[in-house]
Parts: structure tokens; C-alpha cells; sequence
């Protein structure tokens, strides 16, 4: 394979992002049928590819030029294996230890904090065998791509074999088992993210509008989803993709746009391209990024015999759809702090947080894709409404008794992946199975409660489904021994051997020779003239014969000493010797036909993979509704009404369900009303002094839409909602440095994507548009942009402004449009208290009662917040006497253009007036 690896660290994140590809296997790897191949494909993959210094180029590899010494059989192993493994730290199986070699070595000693010393050739490190998986992931996570050399023959069957003086073989290998520690722990996702281009159109490409397909795998769990879309030149749909699936790892072509470049640079820190020219062809029916992508994903996961999840086309979906899901791009998901706050990035502050009480992973990650995708279809949000109204109302135990089952429960979906991909160790694959058999008799003996207490038909179908898609559970588990699945011991894993005949005759043929072992001793006895003489185990040293030294001499000479005491003597006999060697290979054999059966066993088990998945992913959506149920319970909290077609927002009494729930009992969240609909009011104004609740208030409309879709109860009296296609924000005052964008660029780019794609059916939010600008600009960009929305795109709209110009447009369209204010109190003794001279001006004190008010705001306070923020107090006088100054200023010329205009018009009257009589 051509290999090329490029790294990116994130704060959150480690991206480490692999680039393997090949043009004949690619072709081997797709004509293998996958399921929407038309034609032989043809595609050239070398925009994904790079060149690698060779590790030893000389003719005469034996030879170290640099020292002139020759290299050992194991280095010269090691050498061809980095050769074939370039961008990966090995660690090579020696015996009883792992061993890093070179540079590799330098680095495992820095990260492991482990001795690193030169021998012969190499600098050289190395660890205990048991301990490897626990270094190999503190290397992973510190950004590093591991790969394990393991031995392939064991020291008895070498012996036994023609090859016995020879190296032994070694090669990368793929069984890397998975703790039950990492089964029982909560984890995040770990998207893999495949990014493709296709930009052929010169045009589009000079504006940076682009074709774009994505390909994200969760090896973990066997999900798989794609996505293409057309990209404009901010690229904040490939934005959004990344912030709703949070990747862990990338695989990108070496020639990637400008545009895509930057987006990529402003999410990581670090990066290494090698630039081709890009040569792609229609290959497949899907779009041909998605195509390529999917090509990428194949080759790389087959490194890893993780590709297999990837043959079966029930498992890909459609990350985005704009007929089932609400659209909810990037930088709505972060203005709305859906997944994670804006302060220090983490759940906490989130709608995430807030609605998340699951009591499972496999549950946590399903709801995540809930939040990021809420419903359109109001049957399916209004079933969703049901069963958490049923479970939130119900005085049934039986929901008591389901919501105990998930208490618990390990990661059976990630446990579930790793058994179909081989990978699960006996103890997992125990604690995997075994749990589901629980969950099936318990389930199973709920079944007539189910019947006759449930009635929402979501819960009822998937509770009553689970028994029978794990019925074949049952029987993988009767043929397991417990104790040795606990252990881990695979030669004696299997009850009944009548299944497994290679393992029974090789148990015979141990058995065979331990009788002829112990037959042996009879002859023994009688050779030693001991009677009572019996085999003894000294240090794993099995059949030892021991005679005490005072009767050494009645041992015959051809027999061998193995260890010795300054009481006793051990021995083997030449029968014994032959013997044992032979009952180690057979050993060592029976230890690699037990894996091989154990393989096996798992592919059998695997054939039950996509029901058992199905399963799993009901106890997943039972897990969502009692969390979206629990959330109901936190008071005061209201059903939703959800209507199809009907444009409308209707919120009593509304409040922002993050702050409401941070906030506590103590401090009560003050409420507000909306009321926005398509035959009314649908464009709302709203201006007030700074800091006085504006932006929390549109937020609280924006979430409290997104949890009605969702199909949660919301924080609010009553509530109406009619189905949003999507909603769009632009808030907040930040420039772009790696996109190369000032604030106001910024800001104009995310306004002008939201007039592209926002429709009558969407929900608006402009927070202050235009304040990066001078004010006349900035006025005339507010009022047009406006203006726009309220006659052509006609959605529901939240303005936030501090221009009262703006306000203008309720007296243009008085039926659609009404302005709004937060409500405030200035209190005009303590500010008269502040004023020393009737010459020294000081900020009004502002009392905020973040109350949404009828009417228009004229001054918007900003030296309060000012105040607030510990301004010195000499600069907040100055700015409050340069404040006044202005607005005497502006208010004189107000009133000479009043009077000049009253003046023209009286000479324009007394001009008219001189006509007529004229005439």
C-alpha cells in the first residue's frame, strides 16, 4: 500500500487521519459485489496518496553503512516490516517482552517514561507482554498510529519443526481483543470521517462552491452514515457535519480546496499534505464523493478487517435529509449551545445536558442523534409525545420495572460490534451474551404487563419485539463453560465437544499421552527402588523424577538432570523427555485450534448480528423516552401541540430550559410569551438596553422548538408549535483568522447562507445585524435584510437591533410585523444621588425586569453594562457628558431639519398660493 498519514490535534480531540490506497486493490475490494456496483469501476485514487522516505535503500541491506556492522535477523525483520509500516510506532513480540526499535523506540521511551538503550544497530525499549494494551493506548491517545508485530509460531512447534534454527516468523496482527473494562465504561463517539470533492465545474470552483460527499464509520458500534451536498465557499455545511459528528479521526485527499483547507486548519493545530493532482470518474450510482469517500473507508478499515460492516446496505443512513429532519447547520448548533457550551466546550450548558438523564451509552449516543435531528413528520413526534406522556402520567409499576433493566447495563452495542468484527475476548463476549439472555427472560416476563398497561404503540412495539429478536441468545450462552469464559481459557471454553471435533481429538491425544506418562511411572519406581515415588511440578517443570542425593546412585546414566537442591535431585527420564515434548506441542496446538474454533463460534454468532443490533436499538429509544419522561418531571413543564402545514410559534409563558435548570429553585427564570404565526404577526423586533435578556429570549424560542421536534415536553405553560423545516441563527461578534474573515465578514457570510437556504417554513434569528459597520451601513444592510425576509422569504422571524430606524418596518408592515422591547427601569434617584453638579453627567442605573414588551426601545444603555463591568468611574463621566453632548447634537438637528422643513413647506404653500393668483 501507499501510505500517507497526516495529524491534527485538537483541543477536545486527538485527529489522527490515515490515507491508505491502492488502485488494484480498491478494485479488488469493490468488484467483490458491493451492492450498487453498475459497471467494472475504473477510478484513480492518487489524490489520495503520498511518498514515504525509505527506510534502507542500499542493495546491500545486511550492512549498516553508517557504523559498518551487520545487522541482526531480528533487525533486518524489523526493517522490512517498517518498510511496509512507515507511519506506525511497532511493537515487535520478543519472548516475554515487546520491543521498539530506532526512532520508535525513542519515542515509546518519552511518552512511556520507559529505558530506552542502543543495541547493535538500533536504539531499543521494551515492555512486558501483559502489559502491552495498557501502553499501546496511552500511545494512541497521545496522538500516535500503533502497530502490533506479533510472533506467529511458538517455541515447541518451532522445535518440532524444519524450521528450528531459523527466525521466528512475525507479522502485523488484528486480533487486538477488547478489555471488559472499555465495555463497561461510558465513551464517546469516535467517528471516522472520509471527506471528498468534486469540483470539476472551473466556475464553481473558482467561487468555491462545491460538491462534497462525506462517509462517517463508527467501528465501535457498526454505524455508518453519508451525506452529499453542494458546499458554498465558507463551507459551513461541511461545518455543521463536523460539529454534529465530532470525528476522532480523518481520512482526506492530499488535494483538497483552498476553502476546505482553512475550515480543516481553523478545527486543528497541526498538518502534513503531499499534493496531487486529482483524477476521478463516475464509478458508482451514489454521488461520486460519497463513492470515493466509501472507497477510502474500505481500503483503510481493511487494514484493520473492520470493513465487514460495510457489505451489508442496511446499515448506511443518510446523515442529513430535509423531508424527515430539521435543518440545524453548524453555526445554529453552536449558538444555541445544542451539543456543548460556548464557554469551556463541554456538555455541561448544553440542550444536551439538560435532556440527557439515560441510563446507557448505547442510549446517551441515540439521544445525541436526537437533538441534532429533530422530527418533521409530526406522526412520529406526536408518538414519541405519547410514550413519554404515558410513561410521565402512568400509575403502572411495569415502567418501574423497564426502567430498572437498563440500569446497569454494559455497552452492548459497542460489545455487540466487536463480537461481529472478532475482536471480543471470551470475558466480553460473556458479559455480552449473558446480559442479553437476562434481558430476555426479564422482558419475556413482562410481556402480559406490556400487554395489557402500555398502549403507546412505540413502546409497546419495541418492547414486545426485544424477546424475539434475542431469542437465539440463549443457546450460544448453554455452550459455554462460565468459569473458563471468565478466565479466559479457550481450551476450555466449549461444555460439549461434539460440535468441536478438532478439539476433542486433540484432547485425546494429550490424554493419551498423559496415561502413557503415568503408565511410565510403574517403570520408574521399580528402576529407582522407590515404591512411592511420584512426578512433581518445580517451576512449571512438569514429570520431574526426584531422588534424594544420598540415593543418586540408583539413577541410571541416561537419564537427565534437570534441577538439583543440597537435599534432592530431579530428573527426567529419555521416555519422559520424548513424551513431554511431545505433550507441549500438543498443548500449544490445542491452544491454537481452540482460538481457531473460538473464531469460528463468533462468525456462527455473528449470523444473529442484525437482529440482535435491532434489539439493542430498541432498548436504546426506551432508554431516550424515560430520559425525555424525566425531564418532563422537573416542573412546570407542558406537552407540546405539534401541527403539520400551520406556520406558527405559540409559546405561554416560555422559558430557556439551560439557564432555567442552572439557575436552580432559588433564582426563578422570568417567563415570556411568543406568539408568531403566518396569518398574523410572524416578524418580531425586539430592541432593549444591553444585557437585558434579548439574546436569552430568542434562544429560549429556537430550543424550545427544537425539544417540541424532538418529541420532549418544554419548559412553558402552553405551547403550539407548527413544524419548522429548519432553524437559522446569526449572533455573536467574532472574526476568522484561518478563513482569513474579519468580524463583519463573518457576519455577513453566515447572513447571506441563511438567505440561501432559509424557506416560509424556517425560523430566523438575527441578533444585531449590521454592527460591524459604520451606522448608516450598517442601518441600510439591517433594514434591507429585514425586509427581505418579511416580503419574499416570509419566515418566522426574531430581529434583535439596537437601530430604532429599523423599527421603521412595523409601520410598513403593520399586519406582519411588531416591535418588541425588553422591559427595564431606570431608577432616576439613584442617579441623581451620583450627580455632584448640575455640570457632571453619570449612566443612569438600569433595574432589567427581563420582561418581552410591546413598543420600542430609543436608547439602548450601554454605559450601564459599562458600570457593570467596573469601567473606571472618571471614563464612565466622561463618556456619560460626551453621551449627553451627542444627543443634544442630534436632537438640534432634529429640530432645525423640523423647522427647516416647516419653513420650506410654508414657502412652497406661499409659492403655490402666488401662481394661483398670478393665474
Amino acid at each position: 500500500f501507499t501510505e500517507f498519514i497526516c495529524r491534527y490535534r485538537n483541543s477536545q480531540h486527538n485527529l489522527i487521519h490515515h490515507i491508505f490506497w491502492n488502485d488494484k486493490s480498491f478494485l479488488m475490494i469493490l468488484n467483490f459485489s458491493i451492492f450498487y456496483l453498475q459497471e467494472e469501476p475504473h477510478c484513480d485514487l492518487s489524490q489520495f496518496s503520498a511518498s514515504f522516505r525509505n527506510y534502507e535503500t542500499t542493495s546491500d541491506i545486511n550492512l549498516n553503512k553508517r557504523t559498518k556492522t551487520i545487522y541482526t535477523p531480528l533487525e533486518l525483520q524489523f526493517i522490512e516490516m517498517k518498510k511496509r509500516y512507515k507511519d506506525a510506532i511497532l511493537c515487535v513480540e520478543c519472548g516475554y517482552k515487546y520491543r521498539f526499535f530506532g526512532e520508535d523506540a525513542e519515542i515509546a521511551a518519552k511518552e512511556l517514561n520507559i529505558c530506552c538503550h542502543q543495541d547493535h544497530n538500533f536504539m531499543t525499549a521494551s515492555i512486558p507482554t501483559h502489559r502491552l494494551f495498557v501502553h499501546v493506548r496511552r500511545l494512541v491517545a497521545k496522538g500516535h498510529k500503533v502497530g502490533v508485530i506479533k510472533q506467529m509460531e511458538t517455541a515447541a512447534l518451532k522445535a518440532a519443526g524444519d524450521s528450528k534454527s531459523s527466525l521466528f516468523s512475525r507479522k502485523l496482527t488484528l486480533d487486538d481483543s477488547v478489555d471488559v473494562e472499555e465495555v463497561t465504561t461510558d465513551v464517546p463517539d469516535n467517528y471516522l470521517l472520509c471527506i471528498c470533492e468534486n469540483g470539476e465545474n472551473a466556475k464553481n470552483r473558482k467561487k468555491g462552491d462545491i460538491l462534497m460527499g462525506v462517509m462517517a464509520i463508527q467501528p465501535t458500534t457498526g454505524e455508518v452514515v453519508f451525506d452529499s451536498f453542494w458546499d458554498c465557499a465558507s463551507r459551513l455545511e461541511l461545518e455543521s457535519r463536523f460539529l454534529r459528528l465530532q470525528p476522532v479521526e480523518l481520512i482526506l485527499p492530499s488535494s483538497l480546496s483552498d476553502q476546505s483547507e482553512k475550515l480543516i486548519n481553523s478545527v486543528t493545530s497541526m498538518r502534513y499534505y503531499s499534493w496531487c493532482p486529482q483524477k476521478l470518474s463516475v464509478i458508482l450510482s451514489l454521488d461520486k464523493p460519497i463513492i470515493c469517500a466509501l472507497a477510502a473507508v474500505i481500503a483503510y478499515l481493511k487494514e484493520f478487517n473492520l470493513e465487514k460492516m460495510l457489505y451489508n446496505p442496511s446499515n448506511f443512513k443518510q446523515l442529513t435529509s430535509e423531508t424527515e429532519y430539521m435543518t440545524i447547520n453548524g453555526t445554529t448548533m453552536k449558538n444555541l449551545e445544542i451539543l456543548q457550551n460556548q464557554t469551556d466546550l463541554k456538555t455541561k450548558g448544553s440542550l444536551l445536558w439538560v435532556l440527557d438523564h439515560t441510563k446507557t451509552s448505547f442510549g446517551r449516543r441515540r439521544l445525541k442523534k436526537w437533538v441534532t435531528q429533530p422530527l418533521m413528520k409530526s406522526s412520529e413526534i406526536n408518538a414519541r409525545l405519547d410514550a413519554v406522556s404515558e410513561i410521565l402520567l402512568s400509575e403502572s409499576n411495569v415502567f418501574g420495572q423497564i426502567q430498572n433493566l437498563l440500569c446497569k447495563l454494559p455497552d452492548l452495542e459497542r460489545g455487540l460490534c466487536s463480537v461481529f468484527h472478532k475482536k471480543c475476548s471470551t470475558q466480553e463476549f460473556f458479559l455480552i451474551v449473558s446480559t442479553l439472555s437476562r434481558l430476555d427472560l426479564e422482558i419475556q416476563a413482562l410481556v402480559p404487563a406490556i400487554h395489557s398497561h402500555v398502549k403507546s404503540p412505540l413502546l409497546q412495539n419495541a418492547l414486545l419485539e426485544i424477546p424475539e429478536l434475542l431469542s437465539p441468545v440463549k443457546h450460544y450462552l448453554k455452550i459455554l463453560n462460565e468459569e473458563a469464559a471468565k478466565t479466559g481459557d479457550k481450551t476450555q471454553l466449549f461444555k460439549d465437544l461434539t460440535d468441536f471435533p478438532v478439539i476433542r481429538n486433540k484432547k485425546e491425544e494429550i490424554l493419551d499421552v498423559l496415561s502413557k506418562i503415568q503408565l511410565h511411572l510403574l517403570e520408574i519406581r521399580e528402576q529407582i527402588k522407590n515404591p512411592s515415588a511420584e512426578y512433581v511440578t518445580v517451576s512449571g517443570q512438569e514429570f520431574l523424577v526426584e531422588v534424594k542425593n544420598s540415593r543418586i546412585s540408583s539413577v541410571p546414566s541416561n537419564w537427565v538432570m534437570v534441577s538439583s537442591t543440597k537435599a534432592v535431585s530431579r530428573f527426567h527420564s529419555p521416555f519422559i523427555i520424548e513424551n513431554y515434548r511431545h505433550l507441549n506441542q500438543l498443548r500449544e496446538q490445542l491452544v491454537l485450534d481452540c482460538g481457531a474454533e473460538w473464531l469460528h463460534f463468533l462468525d456462527h454468532f455473528s449470523e444473529h448480528y442484525h437482529p440482535v443490533s435491532k434489539a439493542i436499538g430498541h432498548l436504546a429509544t426506551i432508554d431516550c423516552l424515560f430520559s425525555l419522561a424525566q425531564v418532563a418531571k422537573q416542573g412546570d413543564y407542558c406537552r407540546p401541540v405539534v401541527k403539520d402545514n400551520q406556520q406558527e410559534i405559540v409559546i405561554k409563558n416560555g422559558r430557556h430550559p439551560v439557564i432555567d435548570v442552572l439557575l436552580g429553585e432559588q433564582d426563578q427564570y422570568v417567563p415570556n410569551t411568543t406568539n408568531l404565526s403566518r396569518d398574523g404577526e410572524r416578524v418580531m423586533i425586539i430592541t432593549g438596553p444591553n444585557m437585558g435578556g434579548k439574546s436569552s429570549y430568542i434562544k429560549q424560542v429556537a430550543l424550545i422548538t427544537v425539544m417540541a421536534q424532538i418529541g420532549s415536553y418544554v419548559p412553558a405553560e402552553e405551547s403550539t408549535i407548527g413544524v419548522v423545516d429548519g432553524i437559522f441563527t446569526r449572533m455573536g461578534a467574532a472574526d476568522n483568522i484561518y478563513k482569513g474573515r474579519s468580524t463583519f465578514m463573518e457576519e455577513l457570510t453566515d447572513t447571506a447562507e441563511i438567505i440561501r437556504k432559509a424557506t416560509s417554513r424556517s425560523l430566523v434569528i438575527l441578533d444585531e445585524l449590521g454592527r460591524g459597520t459604520s451606522t448608516h451601513d450598517g442601518i441600510a444592510i439591517a433594514y434591507a435584510t429585514l425586509e427581505h425576509f418579511i416580503t419574499d422569504v416570509e419566515s418566522l422571524t426574531l430581529f434583535v437591533t439596537h437601530y430604532p430606524s429599523v423599527c421603521e418596518l412595523e409601520k410598513v408592515y403593520p399586519e406582519k410585523v411588531g416591535n418588541y422591547h425588553m422591559a427595564f427601569l431606570v431608577n432616576e434617584e439613584e442617579s441623581a444621588e451620583q450627580k455632584g453638579s448640575e455640570e457632571e453627567e453619570n449612566p443612569e442605573f438600569i433595574t432589567f425586569l427581563y420582561q418581552i414588551t410591546k413598543g420600542v426601545t430609543a436608547r439602548s444603555y450601554g454605559l450601564n453594562v459599562a458600570k457593570l463591568a467596573d469601567i473606571p468611574e472618571e471614563i464612565l463621566k466622561k463618556a456619560a457628558h460626551k453621551s449627553k453632548e451627542l444627543e443634544r447634537l442630534v436632537n438640534m438637528k432634529r429640530e432645525n431639519e423640523t423647522k427647516l422643513s416647516k419653513i420650506l413647506d410654508k414657502l412652497c404653500y406661499q409659492f403655490q398660493l402666488n401662481l394661483w393668483i398670478l393665474k
